[in-house]
């Protein structure tokens, strides 16, 4: 049972604390006063669309929160439990909403997914408003409210994972298939390619050494005279730079004894000269091994050929064509396992349709027993709504055949199943069956989504049912029957229902009135729960319009009464 909405800046609403009762609570207001805007609210706790508009103007958050008291135990706390989320019979769920576009979630403090919320959702509120009446009119509709009603929701489950499983391998064995086809017809190919790289030999990182040594070799000469001359006036000459700096450090060690100061740059000196020495050894060695010979320039040059027409054929880099040939090896070597797993996803395939088949076939089964059933508790619900002798009836697809035989059902299954149905109505005596969506009125259509959640509410397992603008296209007597009708329901669940019609409010064991009022300067939707003289004012106003006289609010008592 939803104990408390509370919505900040949201839409017109800047603050409402709302709580709800167990029972039948109705909500009324003038048209245009924000009842719709609650509605969106709770759509938003339920796993709804959210949107930076929905936020007040001039704030920069939205946030709803929703209080529910629920049975400690059952679907929803097994549900919990497996979300990691704490629960001890009271369900809290705030949503935030952020003008820069994000969102927030939180269910009993946990942070919350999106899809989390969804599924939590389905099982505390259901809303029956203008939207969900013209989900009504649409066939592919049908199928799963006559699911709802049998029950059937493990089954089709069921039916769902296997035909997803069944997609599943039959997308790996068509992908198989063409892995298969392009390896064969590359092998040859493959061949050449995988020969003409094993034979370059590849060295990791060979072409970058190679330029380095080309370089080398085409610029020997100039060399070997700039480092014989650098060597040579580092230390070889007989005023080498190096003779020069020990000169220096000995005639500052020597003067270091009359001034201290000069000791430290003395130390530094012969430190350097010291490392200098270490250099120019350096340019010894390496002078020894430049080499001036054209016939190994022409080898490197050959060998850089060589390696570029490689990286131009098969990567940009070396490391790139070392990676194709692996992918052509691994390619070779995986054409074997992908024929031993074709065969294995053959024989899962074949195995998952003969299981599919079945489920199928027992799913259409149980439709068909349920749908007797369906039809004979519409009938009954809408002749209690005021449409006596309303015939009701649940077509499936193949009227003169029960099913498709097990060699026609493979191309006609989905994930629920291969039945169509789709609901045929009747309101007049003597007139064929059509289609809702060809026959309903707006008022035939309200009564027909209250009687179909009438009968599903009293099987299912959902809290809450909300019923906006369930008065759509009806009024006087049939107004009064779909009022009892909310109340008799409300027996079973907690009943929302946001309505114009006083037969209806007049119904309410806890009525709220939703109007909107300036306050500094801005307008704001409030919302208040009505005493026995408000709601007496409310219906009474809704009885006569905006002047409410004597005579409007003696009926209202007396619909009160």
């Amino acid at each position: 049972m939803l104990l408390q909405l509370n919505i900040s800046d949201f839409a017109l609403i800047k603050h409402l604390d709302i709580a709800f009762q167990p029972g039948l609570n109705i909500i009324s207001g003038e048209t245009g006063a924000g009842k719709s805007i609650i509605i969106n609210a709770m759509n938003l706790i339920l796993g709804g669309r959210a949107s930076g508009d929905l936020i007040r103007t001039g704030a920069t958050e939205a946030r709803v929160d929703a209080l529910f008291s629920l049975l400690p135990e059952g679907h929803m706390a097994a549900l919990l439990k497996k979300f990691d989320i704490p629960f001890d019979g009271e369900l809290l769920i705030r949503r935030s909403l952020f003008r820069a576009g994000r969102n927030s979630i939180s269910i009993n403090g946990s942070i919350a997914t999106l899809q989390m919320l969804s599924t939590l959702g389905d099982l505390l509120i259901s809303i029956s408003g203008q939207h969900e009446h013209q989900r009504l009119l649409k066939q592919d509709h049908h199928l799963s409210l006559l699911d709802d009603f049998g029950g059937l929701a493990p089954i089709r489950q069921a039916m769902a994972a296997v035909f997803n499983d069944h997609q599943a391998v039959f997308g790996k064995i068509r992908q198989l298939h063409e892995e298969i086809t392009k390896v064969q017809e590359r092998q040859e190919l493959a061949r050449f390619q995988m020969d003409e790289i094993e034979r370059a030999r590849i060295l990791p990182d060979e072409d970058v050494l190679l330029d380095k040594e080309k370089k080398r070799l085409e610029n020997a000469e100039e060399l070997i005279e700039t480092v014989s001359g650098v060597y040579h006036r580092l230390y070889e000459m007989e005023d080498s730079i190096l003779s020069s700096i020990f000169e220096c450090a000995k005639r500052l060690e020597k003067a270091a004894q009359i001034d201290d100061r000069l000791e430290e740059i003395a130390k530094a000196i012969s430190h350097n000269r010291i490392r200098l020495e270490d250099h120019a050894m350096s340019l010894r060695d390496i002078q020894g091994t430049i080499e001036m010979d054209p016939g190994r320039l022409e080898t490197v040059q050959e060998r850089l050929e060589l390696l570029t027409r490689l990286k131009r054929k098969y990567g940009p880099s070396l490391a790139d064509v070392l990676a194709f040939r692996e992918g052509l090896t691994t390619a070779m070597e995986d054409l074997d396992e992908k024929r031993g797993r074709l065969i294995d996803l053959e024989e899962r395939l074949a195995f998952l349709e003969k299981e599919m088949k079945a489920t199928a076939l027992d799913l259409s089964a149980k439709r068909r027993k349920i749908a007797i059933g369906l039809e004979q508790e519409m009938e009954k619900e809408l002749g209690d709504l005021s449409m006596p002798d309303t015939l009701f009836r649940v077509q499936f697809r193949n009227v003169d055949h029960p099913a498709p035989s097990p060699e026609e059902i493979l191309p006609l299954l989905r994930s629920d199943g291969f039945d169509q149905v789709e609901f045929m109505l009747s309101p007049n005596v003597g007139e064929p069956l059509k289609p809702l969506a060809k026959i309903a009125s707006g008022g035939e259509l309200s009564r027909i989504m209250l009687a179909l959640k009438s009968i599903l509410a009293r099987s299912g397992s959902v809290e809450a049912v909300i019923f906006d603008e369930v008065d759509a296209g009806i009024g006087g007597a049939t107004a009064e029957v779909v009022g009892e009708k909310l109340q008799a329901l409300a027996r079973f669940h907690q009943i929302l229902c946001i309505t114009h019609l006083p037969q209806i409010a007049s119904k309410a064991q806890t009525h709220f009135q939703v109007k909107k009022q300036v306050i500094d300067g801005r307008t704001q939707t409030l919302i208040a729960e009505l005493t026995e003289k408000e709601r007496v004012e409310e219906i009474a106003r809704l009885l006569a319009g905006r002047e409410i006289t004597p005579q409007a609010l003696a009926h209202a008592r007396e619909m009160m009464r």
